[in-house]
């Protein structure tokens, strides 16, 4: 399969990240979106036959109406799907769905829901289960962190059942330097642990000889916003703990044993730990996404936690110019010459080796040794609306828009990883993909895991992040009494509800 990729990864909850020069092939492709695609409206009442409306998060958007396009021409006129771009922030997303549900909007038939929204919907009952046509399909061939984000247990159900289709997902790597590692550790090996990572930091900065100032940064996103709740939930599952029980979303566990008290309070220790470090960047509680990849491409850190889009960003931009420890790979500059004319993914190859001299990846850092960590799950779930009128068509729809030919346009094409296993074998995605294999392992249950399952999730969140910061000025003894609290005020309605 041939791709017109452009080089833009999809970070976090779907939010693309970059800006400026250095993420001027991303914002090509949202403007180029956002001219196609119709723009969200008011809420309506009224639908036509045969025409399913697909509501989409705005940074993937242009690759769904892509997708919908085929599938309609595929369905011999049995429907037509057209496309509209919600807004780009998700919590913008969240309210302009939640309004159309509320409003019981019948031309909603399809939207795209980001993984932490499917208790809080289903719970509303605006989501229409899965059939059961489909769910024992899609659930042999999706990868079990993402399938487990798309289903919950209501009320009214008797077991968890499948509200939404996985279509794409998305999990957190360590990025390093091997260079720097080879000649400060003598080994280009990364940290497999948090005190690893802390330990060969702190000898790299030490011992640096230049020229300009240590690397010394370690990048997190350590801003207020869901990032700081991603990071936190990783080291907390990671450590054996979690915000609610995963069988009982009343029932708060970040205290609730010896065991769970010690989790967390192991996950605030890190947290504290890494925005303490010497040397640790000093806007590091305000940075997201965005300023890590930065960061780490003006030479100021050895290690990155963040997600796939950096890659192909260091690629680009390195061939560019624009990354100064990094001349080598100008010989590849006319390769990104043009914006509009990507290098084809046979050409990758040569490429890929040569970022990874400067500029390598591993599986997130575990908090014990010999046990992985259980990163936080990302993407976005397809999911058809109780209040269309044409169920069962939106059904054949939403199959057709996450099968595996789909999958293969968001992957190769947007820079989503998939949700379904079989995809990570195929040659054109490898080839887009050298990390494949670390996205794919990270995605199976024991080194996955998912944000609390709870229909307050957002309240839950916004507490959380509002006493997670600043990173350092975390007390994890405390601390641990102070975050269950924020949890109880949530579940209880006290909290702020966004």
């Amino acid at each position: 399969m041939r791709s017109g990729r452009k080089e833009a990864y999809v970070a976090g909850k779907g939010h693309t990240s970059g800006s400026g020069r250095r993420a001027k092939l991303a914002v090509a492709a949202l403007a180029a979106a956002a001219v196609v695609l119709p723009a969200v409206s008011a809420c309506g009442s009224g639908y036509t036959p045969r025409t399913l409306n697909a509501y989409a998060p705005a940074d993937g958007a242009s690759f769904i109406e892509q997708v919908g396009k085929k599938c309609s021409a595929a369905s011999n006129g049995e429907y037509n799907i057209v496309t509209h771009a919600l807004p780009k922030a998700a919590d913008d997303q969240r309210l302009q769905l939640a309004r159309r549900l509320a409003g019981n909007d019948a031309g909603l038939d399809l939207m795209g829901m980001d993984v932490v929204w499917t208790a809080e919907f289903a719970d509303a009952g605006w989501l229409e289960p899965v059939p059961q046509d489909l769910v024992s399909d899609i659930s042999s061939q999706s990868l079990p962190g993402p399938l487990e984000t798309a289903e919950w247990k209501t009320k009214s159900d008797n077991a968890k059942r499948l509200y939404a289709i996985p279509t794409w997902t998305n999990t957190q790597l360590l990025w390093f330097r091997p260079d720097i590692l080879k000649q400060y550790l003598g080994s280009t090996k990364a940290p497999s642990t948090w005190d690893e990572v802390l330990a060969a930091n702190e000898k790299i900065r030490t011992a640096w000889k230049g020229p300009g100032a240590a690397p010394s940064y370690i990048e997190v996103q350590g801003a207020q916003y869901e990032g700081l709740m991603v990071w936190f939930n990783t080291l907390l599952t990671s450590a054996g703990g979690s915000v609610v029980d995963a069988n009982d979303p009343t029932k708060i566990t970040l205290n609730d044993t010896p065991a769970h008290r010690a989790a967390t309070e192991k996950a605030l220790e890190i947290m504290r730990s890494v925005a303490r470090a010497p040397g640790a960047d000093p806007s590091l509680s305000n940075n997201k996404e965005n300023e890590g990849r930065l960061a780490m491409e003006n030479g100021l850190a050895t290690f990155q936690i963040n997600y796939p889009f950096v890659f192909p960003s260091m690629r680009s931009n390195a061939a560019s110019g624009d990354v100064a420890f990094f001349p080598e790979m100008k010989k590849y500059a006319n390769l990104y010459a043009d914006p509009d004319n990507p290098p084809k993914d046979s050409e990758l190859g040569p490429v890929n080796q040569l970022v990874r001299t400067r500029f390598d990846f591993a599986r997130y850092p575990g908090v014990t040794s010999g046990s992985p960590a259980k990163v936080t799950v990302g993407g976005v779930n397809l999911a058809v609306a109780s209040t269309s009128k044409q169920k069962s068509l939106a059904f054949k729809a939403a199959a057709c828009l996450t099968n595996s030919d789909a999958q293969k346009v968001y992957s190769i094409s947007g820079g989503t990883p998939p949700t379904i296993a079989s995809i990570y074998d195929d040659p054109d995605f490898k080839q887009t993909y050298p990390m494949g294999d670390d996205i794919k392992a990270q995605l199976e249950s024991n080194a996955s895991s998912n944000r609390p399952a709870s229909p307050v999730y957002q309240a839950i969140s916004t507490l959380l992040v509002a006493k997670l910061s600043p990173p350092g000025g975390l007390d994890p003894k405390s601390g641990v009494d102070v975050l269950a609290d924020q949890v109880r005020k949530a579940i209880d309605g006290k909290g702020l509800i966004p």
